[in-house]
């Protein structure tokens, strides 16, 4: 494939895949105790099925149904017929509570639900019992009663055997500037916004990354889908972009088995979450430790070169001797933990720590750290895989301007910019001026390069006027091995303190430790005068988001009386 093809809307997309490739696998699902496949020629047909019974059912262009479901083949399924009849897919997280799906309920307007369990089904049900109630409700696995809303199965809608000939007809007439999607910012603080996301954000997004990734010249790869699709990330690029390339995505059976499901499925595509990096290393850097003493020193003298190679200092002649040997008896065992097969892992939704990055670069493992948000559909840039600066967040996507405000808040103008936010035209007028996103974070640029150095509301400003980024000291304290999370505070305060979550094995002592460590890397005004230890940051305490990503302002409220101790 020379050039990125070009589609009208990305249903199109879609159907013209699978009739191009209507044998080849496309989805891979763990179900009743095996994987099982689910080609493009499959899939194509279920799509226009689903479109042809849910307008049978009443739903119409310009609705807007929340799609609820756990990473599997009927999410791109449902959400394929709903952009070819015009209908507004709303992608929503598992892991909502019952208000979250109230408020999204309320705030889209949205009449019609499309879930896979009776769990989520009766958490829908309930949300929308305090709203203005749900019309239909379509339910994979056995549906729960419920007088008050109309509830069919989902096997109900995929059973016509009919060719996707006249919805892919259909499909062809819609403009990329129609709107494809709106998705919820899953938010660090302060009620989800609807991103409005057309077309053209998500096709520009594509067209980017394709040129991104052609010198990895990827084919019939296989990538392991385990962020939640609902998330803006994985929707654009774990759903549209690798399936555009004919890669199979493989859904993983859940964080819970990631390790195991990178053994079996063996993925030559993988995004890691900064978090899966750091565990991933620190599990590694521990079973070293229990090693023998020249075991020891092997995996050393593995990490050194390889990070002589990456600096582009020379190897001694002992060290080009003894590399093809580490090479088979360290590094080897590393990429295994990954599959053995992995040709490049795309890190993004959170900063990381470039000593994590440099780490697996030694052991041969390609990181490619990028940026994005939601609102730019979402990926700004990325680095190229042919020439990685870890410390960066890499180069614009093709088709991406990018350029910093005087106060260094970035600002990024092109296709891939969001129409605005559902009904919130203040809020959509505050992000988007003349044409240029506001993205809310600071940076600066190394010779092309983008390098991010906090959120520009979440800057510290100590009561000496001293700025501090507790996003870089977050992200260094984290690279710790016994640190599991962290976050740190001082607004106003004469220093910075941290609240810090130890990681799975290591007590108070080891994490004291850990913290003089990283204070040794600092600066005086960024060090860590006092820090605690409090209960890890998860999904189930609202302390993080379905994205991983730590929710600082809730992190503080909730441990207001141990914050006020520190300082």
């Amino acid at each position: 494939m020379q050039t990125y093809p070009t589609w009208p809307n990305l249903a199109s997309m879609m159907f013209a895949l699978a009739r191009g490739w209507p044998g080849k696998p496309m989805l891979r699902a763990w179900r009743d105790g095996r994987w099982q496949s689910t080609t493009w020629g499959e899939f194509g047909r279920m799509a226009a099925s689903v479109a042809r019974g849910l307008r049978a059912a009443g739903v119409s262009a310009g609705d807007r149904v929340v799609l609820c479901m756990e990473n599997r083949p009927e999410f791109p399924i449902a959400e394929t017929a709903l952009m070819a009849t015009r209908v507004v897919p709303v992608p929503a997280y598992t892991t909502n509570t019952v208000d979250d799906h109230a408020h999204l309920l309320r705030d889209s307007g949205a009449r019609v639900a499309i879930v896979s369990s009776a769990a989520l089904a009766e958490r829908l049900l309930a949300a929308a019992a305090k709203v203005d109630g749900l019309d239909l409700l379509v339910v994979m696995d056995a549906p729960p009663a419920d007088g008050a809303t109309r509830i069919i199965a989902w096997d109900s809608l995929v059973q016509d055997q009919s060719p996707l000939d006249d919805i892919a007809l259909e499909a062809a007439g819609i403009p990329a500037t129609a709107l494809a999607c709106l998705i919820y910012t899953s938010g660090t603080g302060g009620s989800p916004r609807g991103v409005m996301l057309p077309h053209r954000c998500i096709l520009s997004n594509c067209a980017g990354a394709f040129e991104l990734v052609r010198p990895l010249r990827l084919k019939d790869e296989t990538y392991l889908s385990y962020l939640p699709v609902s998330h803006s990330y994985e929707h654009t690029v774990g759903q549209f972009f690798f399936l555009s390339l004919g890669t199979e995505i493989v859904y993983a059976r859940g964080v819970e088995h990631l390790a195991a499901d990178m053994l079996t499925v063996r993925p030559t595509i993988l995004t890691a979450v900064p978090r899966v990096l750091e565990v991933i290393r620190a599990r590694v850097l521990t079973q070293v430790a229990r090693e023998k003493p020249f075991r020891r020193r092997l995996f050393q003298m593995a990490v050194t070169a390889g990070l002589k190679r990456l600096d582009g200092v020379r190897l001694t002649l002992a060290e080009q001797a003894l590399d093809p040997l580490l090479d088979r008896l360290v590094r080897a065992k590393v990429r295994a933990r990954f599959g053995g097969r992995l040709v490049a892992a795309m890190s993004g939704g959170a900063r990381l720590e470039p000593e994590v990055g440099r780490f697996f670069q030694a052991l041969g493992l390609r990181i490619m750290q990028g940026y994005g948000q939601t609102e730019a559909g979402p990926v700004i840039s990325a680095n190229p895989p042919d020439a990685i600066r870890i410390d960066t967040v890499g180069k614009p996507l093709d088709g991406v301007e990018l350029r910093l405000a005087d106060d260094g808040e970035i600002l990024v103008r092109g296709g891939l910019v969001m129409d605005g936010y559902w009904n919130r035209p203040a809020d959509t007028a505050a992000a988007i001026q003349d044409g240029w996103l506001h993205t809310g974070d600071i940076g600066e640029l190394d010779r092309g390069y983008l390098r991010i150095t906090d959120r520009k509301k979440d800057m510290i400003v100590l009561s000496g006027g001293e700025n501090v980024s507790p996003a870089k000291i977050e992200g260094m304290l984290m690279a710790e091995t016994e640190i599991a999370q962290a976050v740190v505070t001082g607004e106003g305060r004469s220093g910075v303190s941290a609240l810090v979550v130890p990681a799975e094995g290591y007590d108070d002592v080891a994490v004291a430790l850990a913290v003089n460590r990283t204070n040794l890397r600092l600066s005086v005004t960024e060090r860590i005068r006092r820090h605690a230890v409090v209960a890890p940051f998860t999904i189930e305490n609202g302390l993080l988001t379905p994205s991983h990503k730590i929710r600082r302002v809730l992190v503080m409220r909730a441990n207001a009386e141990v914050v006020a101790r520190l300082h």
